[in-house]
């Protein structure tokens, strides 16, 4: 096997010469392992809430822990709180300091990262779940709270996900989550092969591509209220990307290849980010009571 090359690896490449299906993120994040060389700590897959845009690497874990805190903070405290697609288990423990949770349930369709994260979920007392966001297997009005951190691009459909978390929240409970809208579509040859770039290696489909404003509105179409978003790109997208370029030359069990790979990767969200065609949003909202 070459070097650089595990099976995890392997199986990743291998998923971007299959054709995409709708649930094209599991493949994807199933590949990556729990080993990922470029995350920004141990166990952690989003971009980070940085305190500044430098991508200082002594920064990176910090980033990702402030970015569930500031999420967290809007859950209610000592409820009965759901995460939804909660990755390798790094934010549970986050969720259960700030939120103080009377109960946590952690939801992911990919079984290999409820695995990898047992140890994690254990710390924070989270019950694992194995389940589709689309088609969530809870009783009508099961919780309080519900978070999603950067998941929601890769649902079949936005609208099912927040008709879901509609039904199983109860009256007056909250919605918090983080997403990555295209604020426009692709006006020329080099942002449409940056985004359909971005669009392959994530395991996205074209119904993935909404804005702001259209996400806020399908999250109100539901029923929710008291609907607020902050669009947060260059505290959370421009500096994990400005980490990646200082990280790459010297991260472990990455080929040439594969860091040439990943400085093209880069390149075309450093695109399409000065361009204002994908941005970061984080959105809060209230089931009615």
């Amino acid at each position: 096997m070459p070097m650089g090359w595990n099976r995890e690896r392997i199986r990743h490449a291998a998923h971007f010469l299959r054709r995409q299906d709708r649930h094209g993120a599991v493949p994807v994040y199933d590949s990556l392992g729990s080993d990922f060389p470029l995350a920004l700590g141990p166990g952690w897959l989003n971009l980070g809430l940085w305190k500044d845009a430098s991508g200082d690497p002594a920064l990176a874990e910090e980033a990702c822990v402030r970015l569930v805190e500031h999420m967290a903070a809007a859950l209610p405290i000592g409820a009965d709180i759901l995460d939804v697609a909660n990755g390798l288990a790094a934010q549970d423990p986050v969720v259960a300091r700030v939120a103080e949770p009377s109960s946590l349930t952690a939801v992911n369709i990919t079984e290999s990262q409820l695995v990898a994260g047992r140890d994690r979920l254990r710390a924070a007392g989270a019950w694992p779940v194995r389940a589709d966001a689309v088609a969530l297997p809870f009783a009508e009005g099961s919780f309080d709270g519900l978070i999603s951190v950067e998941a929601a691009f890769h649902f079949s459909s936005r609208e099912r996900f927040f008709s879901e978390v509609f039904r199983v929240l109860r009256p007056g409970g909250v919605l918090a989550m983080s997403d990555v809208p295209a604020e426009r579509l692709p006006r020329t040859a080099g942002e449409l092969v940056a985004g359909l770039g971005q669009m392959r290696v994530w395991g996205l489909h074209r119904d993935s591509v909404m804005n702001a404003a259209d996400i806020a509105s399908a999250c109100e179409g539901a029923g929710f209220t008291d609907v607020r978003a902050e669009l947060r790109g260059e505290w959370v997208i421009d500096p994990a990307v400005r980490y990646v370029r200082r990280i790459l030359p010297s991260a472990r069990g990455l080929t040439r290849t594969q860091r040439t790979a990943v400085g093209m990767f880069v390149s075309h969200i450093e695109l399409l980010r000065r361009n204002g065609v994908v941005d970061y949003m984080f959105l809060f909202a209230r089931k009615p009571s």
